[in-house]
């Protein structure tokens, strides 16, 4: 007889605590590390405000309490991520960041698309 695993699910109290914000932070942090050393100011600069758009929509839209303004700034941090994917294709195609590290980026910026549209549909569904 299989038993059910008990789900722990942690209250979600502060932007911090959401696993979607965590990863765009982490990305941010990457994108900006990669380009560290980049000439290109004006891609580095793009490329960096979309990335640390991601977080910083989710934490904004958070704080608004309300739940429709939350799922928009989740829309707009969904928008900065498919942004910030075309840059790096760019980025690759131009040699500016090496190849496997693009394409690791790009394969993180499509998994948090996905997260970021999960968080939608919860919101949507269960909050709405």
């Amino acid at each position: 007889m299989r038993r059910k695993a008990k789900v722990m699910s942690k209250k979600i109290s502060s932007f911090e605590d959401l696993e979607v914000w965590k990863e765009g932070m982490r990305l941010a942090c990457d994108i900006y590390k990669h380009l560290k050393s980049s000439k290109d100011f004006g891609l580095k600069g793009q490329m960096q405000r979309a990335s640390l758009s991601i977080p910083s929509n989710i934490a904004e839209g958070f704080e608004r309490k309300t739940n429709k303004e939350f799922i928009q700034f989740l829309y707009i941090s969904k928008g900065s991520c498919a942004e910030l994917r075309t840059q790096l294709y760019l980025a690759k195609n131009i040699h500016e960041i090496d190849a496997g590290i693009a394409q690791d980026l790009l394969t993180r910026t499509v998994a948090l698309s996905k997260m970021l549209y999960r968080l939608i549909e919860t919101r949507r569904e269960k909050f709405s």
